[in-house]
């Protein structure tokens, strides 16, 4: 019989004890002696009661040993899980907390998709589209093979190998990068790259790639492979304004992306790498480069073959006609305009018609006359750019010209360029006087005067005594316009500028705020000249009439206004009446046409800036001469160059308008005293005490400007008289 088959032994209940040795081991153990019957045997005494042994189960293992070591290890993975913790939870609250959520699917088509507009004029006239052109939606099946292959060969070669991060190609481009000494390769994933595109902005920081490889996480776990692609290729950026495959297509080639050649779609694959830089438009052979090594990654990928590769190189694609086109001289109008429809319309409006307010004609003659300006009398005069804007009694902006040349330099002179307006400056000082109750009639002593360390001086130095306010603003006197700023309070003029429209003057200027210290804009200038114009009523400036989807249903329609009061008529209708002497007998005589008009002349410190901005019944225009680089120019004064592109613009704006004087004006105050018989005899005695001061100052004191401080510590402009 077989030993496993047998019954397992069973040992006794109580096993006896064994038999020492006699000799040499343990001591002889009497027998114990019989128990009472029905008794239970004591245990025996000093030792517990034994289990009994069991061959069939393991014997049980003895405590102590390694639970030191399993201590350690729980204590060990404890502390790191809250490590982990603590570190996911520091970056999550300082690099990912702010991370934008993921949109829906279909909305991820759409979602931060700027409008493509198209522009009108006044009359209807379109004269441009502008906006991002999207062309159609694309999907990897309506387009040729090689599409969507061209692009992971240039971006993305893994694209199908690797999740929403690529571990390998980090790893990779860490050791590139590190036996390069610098950065040469990055590892975005394609997933990552549509994230950031979409989501955040180009930021090179830890927190932006942080959130790139979350959106990208999060896009992979709403879309396949596919989608993600498909994405990609409808909303990746091309330069030009251009955005998706099939908008690139039509832009640069003229065709849509289902008929691309080989060629044409490495050439767009190569963009996305950098879209402004490598622009067709712009560097068409940088570009060409770039698409080799495109077609060369597919050849080693066996997505092309070498015949198909050759045939591709030997390929060259050409741009369509429409893809070089010519904005003109509207360039500076449509980035201002473009700017102020999406601001009304929303990031995510559809595609848009927009009616603009400028006179095409204008804009035409305004652009026109500023070249021809600068052109002619600019070298010598030592000025290199212009500006003009008009706007029409409406408050609508007529023609906005912001340079010589938009394609050399879009940079927009009319609004966004902040120069020194000088004297330009002075009659939202007189304006501010007449508040305080000064009248054009009353009596100011033009002579040295100092405030401070602060001297200011007329240009030339010579003062002509007692002289009426009106006759200090046509002669533009620098000392009594000072004197009518101290008069009426820094604080004062201030708060009547930003009523005007002029908001960039601080709470409290200093008195250099009366011979224009202060920086402004040519928007600005014009709009607050246009409340003298309407009888001191305020319209805000506007350059949109109505905004209308591109299927007809209307968005926006600006309509009638009714303008705001700021200051009162009759102050209006004195500081109008003494700037249109500043035309017909002033410093501005040389914008004079014809027409009933009124303005004043600016020169800012060191001859940087020269001003002319002035009005009639039906116009207000602005008009600014200097250069960039803030270089002085020859003596140019406003009375010279701006005003004479002023003239020559009114004379074309009011053409076939009839001749008409501003309508609302007042007949003049009532003088609030009689005359003292007196005046005549101390206002020679004064003009005589302040000519012999001026000599005898002349002849102590050094040729050099007088020292002081204007905005900020500078030194306050010279004292120009135009």
């Amino acid at each position: 019989m077989n030993d496993w088959t047998l019954p397992p032994y069973k040992f006794e209940d109580t096993p006896a004890r064994p038999t020492p040795p006699a000799q040499g081991g343990f001591a002889p153990v009497p027998p114990s002696p019989p128990e009472p019957p029905g008794q239970p045997p004591p245990p025996p005494p000093g030792r517990p009661p034994e289990e009994p042994f069991r061959a069939d189960l393991k014997p049980p293992r003895k405590k102590g040993g390694w639970g030191w070591v399993w201590i350690t290890l729980l204590v060990s993975a404890l502390i790191g899980f809250i490590a982990v913790g603590g570190g996911a939870a520091y970056v999550w609250f300082k690099y990912l907390k702010d991370t934008p959520e993921l949109p829906s699917r279909e909305s991820l088509f759409a979602i931060n998709r700027a409008p493509g507009v198209r522009f009108e004029d006044r009359s209807g006239q379109v004269i441009a589209t502008r906006g991002p052109r999207y062309g159609q939606r694309v999907t990897v099946n309506t387009v040729p093979g090689y599409v969507p292959l061209a692009f992971l060969a240039a971006e993305d070669k893994r694209f199908y190998k690797h999740g929403p991060i690529d571990l390998y190609g980090i790893t990779r481009a860490a050791w590139v990068n590190w036996r390069a000494g610098r950065t040469v390769q990055g590892a975005s994933t394609l997933s990552q790259q549509l994230a950031k595109g979409l989501f955040l902005t180009p930021d090179r920081t830890v927190e932006r790639k942080l959130q790139e490889m979350l959106m990208a996480w999060r896009l992979e776990q709403v879309l396949s492979k596919d989608e993600v692609l498909e994405l990609y290729l409808n909303r990746v950026f091309f330069g030009a304004n251009t955005y998706g495959v099939d908008g690139a297509a039509r832009t640069y080639f003229g065709k849509p992306a289902s008929q691309l050649t080989l060629s044409e779609a490495a050439l767009l694959a190569s963009l996305p790498k950098a879209p402004s830089r490598l622009a067709l438009t712009r560097d068409m052979e940088g570009a060409l480069a770039r698409s080799r090594l495109v077609l060369a990654n597919m050849k080693k990928e066996g997505w092309i073959t070498a015949e198909e590769e050759a045939k591709a190189l030997d390929d060259t694609p050409r741009l369509s006609p429409d893809a070089v086109s010519d904005e003109g001289d509207y360039g500076w109008v449509l980035d201002y305009a473009t700017t102020e429809a999406i601001r009304i319309a929303g990031q995510n409006a559809p595609d848009l018609v927009v009616r603009l307010t400028i006179d095409s004609r204008l804009q035409k003659a305004g652009a026109d006359i500023v070249r021809q300006a600068i052109a002619l009398g600019g070298e010598h005069a030592g000025a290199s750019q212009a500006a003009l804007l008009s706007i029409s009694a409406d408050g609508a902006i007529r023609a906005m010209v912001g340079g010589t040349d938009y394609i050399a330099s879009p940079f927009n002179r009319a609004v966004q360029a902040r120069r020194q307006p000088g004297s330009t400056f002075k009659p939202f000082v007189y304006a501010a006087a007449l508040e305080k109750g000064v009248l054009p009639t009353d009596i100011r002593v033009d002579a040295p005067v100092q405030f401070g360390d602060w001297k200011p001086e007329n240009y030339g130095g010579d003062y002509r005594g007692p002289m009426t306010v009106e006759q200090a603003l046509v002669t533009s006197t620098n000392t009594i316009a000072v004197k009518l700023a101290q008069e009426a309070g820094g604080s004062r003029v201030a708060d009547l500028a930003r009523r005007f429209g002029v908001t960039s003057l601080p709470e409290r200027p200093d008195l250099s705020v009366a011979l224009g210290a202060y920086e402004v804009n040519l928007l600005q200038m014009t709009s607050g000249f246009q409340v003298f114009q309407l009888g001191g009523q305020r319209v805000a400036p506007y350059v949109i009439e109505s905004i209308a989807a591109q299927d007809g249903r209307p968005i926006y329609s600006r309509g009638p206004l009714a303008p705001t009061q700021v200051y009162d008529v009759a102050k209006a209708s004195m500081m109008v009446k003494m700037m249109k002497k500043v035309v017909d007998q002033g410093t501005a005589k040389r914008a004079a046409f014809g027409w009933p008009a009124a303005g004043k002349t600016g020169t800012s410190q060191n001859w940087r800036d020269a001003w002319f901005v002035g009005f009639t019944p039906d116009f207000v225009t602005g008009v600014w001469v200097g250069n960039d680089d803030d270089k002085p120019m020859n003596k140019v004064v406003g009375g010279d160059i701006p005003a004479s592109i002023w003239r020559r613009f009114m004379l074309a704006a009011h053409q076939n308008l009839a001749i008409r004087d501003f309508p609302w004006l007042l007949p003049d105050p009532e003088p609030r005293t009689s005359p003292d018989p007196r005046n005549g005899f101390y206002e020679t005695l004064s003009s005589e005490f302040a000519r012999t001061a001026s000599e005898l100052e002349a002849d102590a004191a050094p040729d050099e400007p007088a020292p002081g401080a204007g905005p900020s510590g500078a030194q306050p402009p010279p004292e120009l008289p135009y």
